[in-house]
């Protein structure tokens, strides 16, 4: 029952605790439910994080492909900047956790489908251009979204 007030109290130390816990063999004090609900929370945080990822990526591919080419040069320049480090910044956070949870690849076309309805719906929000402006589906392959050197056509 400590081990459960402590959840309750202080998550990290609760963790430090079963740490220790499972260092040292005591397997019998360890309360499996919580830990089993942890575990399963930690790998359905990793879904959800690939998915946020990928919705900010595809969300600025959109709105580099259908909004850039509306914008005087000058415009262009400045939001292609600024999109620009976001899409790198987006590609280097899914690729790090790619390596650091490699089995996740699997689950890259399942996300994508989640991903990209709600990056229709952030770009349509952020451009104000009409939600038929969008493809139905997902312009890019999974390669394509991934690779540092693709840029959508304008």
């Amino acid at each position: 029952m400590e081990t459960n007030n402590l959840y309750e109290r202080d998550f990290y130390a609760w963790i430090m605790h079963n740490v220790k816990l499972l260092k040292f063999g005591k397997l019998s004090e360890i309360n499996t439910d919580i830990l089993i609900d942890e575990l399963e929370s930690m790998a359905k945080r990793d879904k959800r994080e690939l998915i946020s990822h990928l919705i900010i990526l595809l969300a600025h591919l959109l709105k580099w492909q259908l909004q850039l080419k509306t914008f005087s040069e000058i415009y262009r320049n400045f939001h292609r900047t600024s999109w620009n480090n976001t899409i790198a910044e987006q590609r280097m956070q899914i690729i790090e956790q790619l390596e650091m949870s490699p089995s996740l690849k699997a689950y890259l076309s399942e996300a994508l489908e989640k991903a990209y309805p709600k990056a229709v719906q952030l770009a349509h929000k952020e451009t104000k251009l009409s939600k038929e402006s969008f493809p139905t589906n997902c312009p890019y392959s999974l390669e394509q979204i991934l690779d540092d050197d693709f840029y959508p056509s304008i």
